[in-house]
């Protein structure tokens, strides 16, 4: 009997004994970290994999073993130029996709920033929700009629959902004190919010979305942060494991962080995942709001697959970018 998937799985627990050929898979953010394994381990399964990045020189000495890995394993892997943080590069991105017709079985929605300095997208959005939210928003929207019958949209997410829910009224601080982690919080939780509402929308052709949490991992994401407060939490953490009898945090390594993104995307049952958040290769649990959870904790804030502030946050982000995405039923890409 095959071991249990949890929080300790790699890619390659994930996806043993698994064929991916003919299968292919986007993945944002393959310049570093977890955009990198994720796109290694399937095009090392056969995938064929399209990656993006804003910065291809970077992306071409980083996925240097992702085409290997495909070459050896019967992948393929092709870099495509994107910048989430400005909406004339995600339409133009878009745009050279649906050129090429060329249908997709997952797309992975991995890119993102966490806890920047405040500053703005090109076009004025408060960064992180501008990179983490709205540019994908875009981007898998207007590419959404190459998604295969039977495909899958996964964004990743974060527990760091819990530090804030979406704020539609101040969604760039401008009324609003600016505190990194809460703008990243609201990021994360509309990255969850737009997996719930895209799966309301396409699950009636087959098409199913959900959100992954991958845990803590040691890439460049954190560079913005400050180390002494990164530290800080996982004293308290710590603290508290202790406390339980438990052993203390461990960081996931990067295999093990992009399991999670793996497994929802081409090994879960679309039925189990569709409009979920997942974590540690399973789905998550809904704690209620009122509920006090510490970092390590799972679980998942009610707030965060609310149908009402899913539709909500649709309606805002559209209007927001000035385009509208409309529930009509695409054609079914064979």
């Amino acid at each position: 009997m095959a071991e249990a998937l949890g929080a300790t799985s790699t890619t390659e627990d994930v996806l043993s004994g698994t064929d991916l050929s003919g299968k292919r898979i986007l993945v944002t953010g393959v310049s570093a970290g977890l955009g990198v394994e994720t796109a290694r381990s399937l095009a090392a399964h056969g995938a064929n994999v399209v990656g993006t990045a804003r910065d291809l020189a970077k992306a071409e000495a980083a996925t240097a073993q992702v085409r290997k890995d495909a070459a050896a394993n019967g992948g393929s892997f092709e870099l495509i130029e994107l910048d989430l943080a400005s909406l004339a590069s995600v339409r133009n991105c878009a745009d050279q996709l649906r050129r090429k017709s060329e249908p997709f079985d997952v797309i992975i929605a991995n890119a993102g920033v966490m806890a920047t300095p405040f500053s703005y997208t090109t076009d004025h959005f408060e960064m992180q929700f501008g990179t983490n939210h709205l540019g994908h928003f875009v981007l898998v929207n207007r590419i959404a009629p190459l998604i295969r019958a039977g495909g899958r949209l996964i964004n990743l997410s974060s527990s760091g959902h819990r530090y804030s829910n979406v704020d539609l009224q101040d969604p760039n601080f401008e009324r609003t004190p600016y505190e990194p982690f809460v703008a990243y919080g609201r990021s994360k939780t509309a990255n969850i919010l737009f997996a719930v509402a895209f799966d309301e929308r396409h699950r009636n052709r087959g098409v199913r979305a959900a959100a992954v949490h991958p845990g803590g991992i040691k890439t460049e994401l954190g560079r913005h942060t400050d180390p002494s407060r990164i530290q800080g939490i996982i004293d308290q953490m710590d603290k508290q494991l202790a406390a339980e009898g438990k052993a203390p945090f461990q960081w996931k390594t990067v295999p093990q962080g992009a399991a999670t993104s793996v497994w929802a995307g081409v090994v879960a049952s679309a039925d189990e995942i569709g409009g979920r958040y997942c974590e540690n290769c399973h789905v998550g649990n809904v704690v209620p709001d009122d509920v006090t959870i510490s970092a390590i904790s799972e679980g998942v804030r009610g707030y965060a697959l609310d149908p009402k502030n899913a539709e909500a946050l649709w309606k805002k982000s559209e209007e927001l970018v000035g385009e509208s995405f409309s529930r009509s039923n695409f054609a079914v890409v064979a």
